[in-house]
Formats: C-alpha cells, structure tokens, sequence
C-alpha cells in the first residue's frame, strides 16, 4: 500500500541523537508521500521515537504510545528506538502498539509501514547489536528550524557505565563515514542552516572503528572547510579527549563554538569509580583549565548524578565543594533513578528519595548563582548573536538568539532578523531567561 495522502505524526522522546533521527524519519515519510501533522492531530500513523535511559523515561514513552491510541483507536502505533530495542518482549504484550521497530532498522521505516498496512500483522523489527554492526544511514534534508541542525555522526558506545542502558540499546561504536556527513551538511547549508551541532551516543569516539586514523578533531577541521557552516558545536565531551592538541586544533576552526558541555556525573573520585567512569576529579580540574587558557571565559556545562548508589553525605559534599570550585556556567542536576538491567540498579546501600530530593535541591540553587554570574561577566561586551525566532507573546519586536557560549538573548529590532548573526552589545538580565542586548 502507498503512503501517499496517509497522516503521519512523530513524536520525539530523548536525546538529540533521537532528534536527527526523528527529522530523519520526517524526510522519509514526506518522500513516500505521507502528509505530517502536529501529534495533537488524529494521524493514521503515530510514530514515537522512544527513549530508555531511565525507567522513568520507558514510562513517558508508553504514556505517548497510548496517547496515540486514545486521539484516533484507528491509527497505526509504531515504537521506535531505544525503548523499542530493549523493551521489546514488554511491548509485544502491549496490544495498543501495533509496530515495534529498534535501532538500526529505523532506515527501513517506509517498507516495514507498507508491510504493516498489506497485512495488518503487528510485527517487530528488532536487531540484535550487542556484535558489531553497519552504521545505520539516515539522512536529512530538510528541517523545520533552519538556524540549527542537528548533525548524527557516530552511534553506540562501548563504555558500559554501571548506571546506564545505553551500550544495550545502542549497540557498539559506529561511526559515520566523513564524506556522507560533509554532503549532508552542504545541502543543509545551501538550504539556508547556519549552525551545525555535531552529536553522536559517545561522539568522542568518533572515528575508532573506522580504517585509519581519522578521528573526531579530523571531522570538525573538514566541516570547518564547508562554505556556508557559520556555526559549530558540539552536544557533549568526555574529559579525555580534551588535550593541549585536540583544543589548538579547535582554535584554528573560526566557526567553532566555545561551549563545552563535559559530562561529568560527579564530582567525587569514590562515585566515579563506581559509576565506572574513567577519569578522576583531577583530571576534569586540568581540562577545564586547558579549556579556559584556551578560550576567553568559555562555557563549561555538564550533567551531573546526585544520590547514586552508595553516595554518602562525605561524598555528596566532595561533589559539591568540587562545582564550586570549578564554576561551570550551568549545570544539569539528576536524581539517580534505577534502571533494570544496569549493575547499579542492584548496588547496595541505594538513596531515598527524600535525601536525592534534598541534595538535587543544593546542586540547582549553586547552579543559578554560577549561571548568574556567568552571564553578569558577559554584561558590557559585544557577542555575535545568530537570531533564531521572533519572541512570541511580545509587545514589540524582539528577537531571540545565542551567542557562541550557548547564552540567551533578546534584542529589540523594526527589522526582521531570524536566521541573521547580528552584533549586540549585552546589556542586563531580563530575569525571563534571557540576556538583554542591543544591535
């Protein structure tokens, strides 16, 4: 059966891997003829592309896939992705989900949808990655937002942390070939996209598995050299790749951003070691000081776990004596949530929920004062600010966009300037979230 005329709906659970992929599958409904609407539509085909790194978050995924059923019982109910890949056998008994299609088959979206609707046979399409594997080829051409794309180059991640599912539903490393993603890149570029967010599961792996010895710097040197990329970063970095040579490298990249997003998980050299996380406490100390030797006040951001198991209040307070010294501009505070299937899930000596609620609450409340005074500092100076939207709700004509730390302003203009860089001098904060500026 053809697709053409079909209502087709995607809804995007996760991490901006799940985004490209989700923008991914958009194109291919579109080529096949499909009609997209807005997922509060009753669509004939909902697809939700899942999420698995916590169980809190296979628990959203379900509530969207049996959202679908209750805005049209008629539509078609495809679970894709990580949830899809791990929970498998749990969907299979789920008799409101009518597809179950898991990584690395996500390419094969059209055929398994046309399949579906000649036999009208649930089915799931589900690989085994826990071997080496072909690198999945999704491709986007198009996109919504035409200021910022996401840019998939690398999938899976070998690096087994006690807490996380990730290497279960990813599978190994697999990188993208070079050429495939500087092709895509120059067409979004011709179609008008400024800025390139380079993301994978484990992105500093770039290249591992690849013949050679071409690695992640190599790429971001070779994107660099795209006419039209005005914009470059990076969605994550591991503390190891960061060295004297890897940042000079960066430095000699123009369009290169200065936001580093260090995925941290915590400040205390005991919880790392039992999240199996390779690098201690010292080491994040030297490469945020690389980075700022580097980089006039960059922005260092990162993720951090709070009440994992076995976290004492010792190792609470090292953590937090850790942030405060190293001042990163903002922080992403977690609870610790159990995730069947990870060793961590059967530690002993496991956190309440009332002590993950009150550490988490310390962490958020040092995170506002050091992303105040982060933004404060940059009051006074000129940035280059890519405009990405017109300011909704707004009596004037303001307009909103970031600088190259990631910082957000709002700038006043008669003129329209989505998707222009712009010069503003940074003048207050609007306490909305935003940095005031002038152009």
């Amino acid at each position: 059966m053809s697709l053409k005329n079909v209502k087709a709906a995607v809804v995007t659970l996760g991490c901006k891997v799940n985004q490209y992929e989700s923008d991914a599958m958009f194109d291919m409904l579109t080529d096949a003829g499909a009609e997209i609407v807005s997922p509060k539509e009753g669509a004939d085909i909902y697809i939700v592309n899942t999420c698995s790194v916590t169980n809190i978050a296979e628990r959203k995924s379900r509530q969207m896939l049996h959202r679908a059923k209750k805005l049209n019982p008629d539509t078609v109910v495809a679970a894709v992705g990580c949830y899809a890949q791990v929970g498998k056998e749990e969907l299979k008994k789920d008799p409101l989900i009518d597809l179950i299609i898991g990584n690395n088959k996500k390419k094969d979206l059209i055929p398994i949808l046309e399949k579906y609707f000649e036999g009208h046979r649930r089915d799931a399409e589900v690989l085994d990655l826990s071997s080496g594997s072909e690198y999945e080829a999704l491709h986007v051409r198009h996109l919504n937002e035409h200021t910022r794309a996401y840019i998939k180059v690398q999938d899976g991640c070998n690096q087994f942390c006690s807490y996380c599912i990730i290497p279960y539903a990813r599978g190994r490393v697999r990188s993208r070939d070079m050429e495939d993603v500087l092709s895509e890149i120059r067409g979004l570029a011709q179609n008008g996209c400024r800025e390139f967010v380079i993301t994978g599961i484990h992105v500093c792996s770039y290249g591992t598995d690849l013949d050679g010895d071409k690695g992640l710097i190599d790429l971001l040197e070779e994107i660099g050299k795209v006419g039209g990329v005005d914009r470059i970063r990076l969605g994550s970095l591991e503390p190891g790749i960061i060295t004297e040579d890897f940042v000079k490298r960066l430095q000699s990249i123009e369009q290169f951003c200065p936001h580093f997003h260090l995925s941290l998980q915590s400040g205390c050299d005991a919880t790392l070691k039992r999240m199996n996380r390779k690098y201690t406490t010292d080491e994040i100390r030297e490469k945020a000081e690389i980075l700022r030797k580097a980089y006039e006040d960059p922005a260092l951001t990162t993720d951090i776990i709070v009440g994992f198991p076995g976290e004492t209040e010792e190792e609470f307070e090292a953590t937090r004596k850790f942030l405060e010294e190293i001042g990163l501009y903002e922080m992403h505070v977690f609870k610790y949530s159990k995730r069947a299937g990870t060793r961590a899930a059967v530690m002993e000596d496991q956190v309440n929920d009332q002590e993950k609620a009150r550490r988490s609450a310390v962490l958020i409340a040092m995170n506002e004062e050091h992303k105040n005074a982060f933004e404060h500092r940059q009051i006074g100076t000129r940035r280059k600010v890519l405009i990405e939207e017109k300011l909704r709700n707004s009596s004037g004509n303001f307009y909103v966009g970031h600088t190259k730390e990631y910082v957000k302003v709002a700038v006043e203009s008669e003129e329209p300037l989505e998707n222009q860089i712009v010069e503003v001098e940074l003048t207050g904060i609007t306490g909305e979230g935003y940095v005031a500026g002038n152009v």
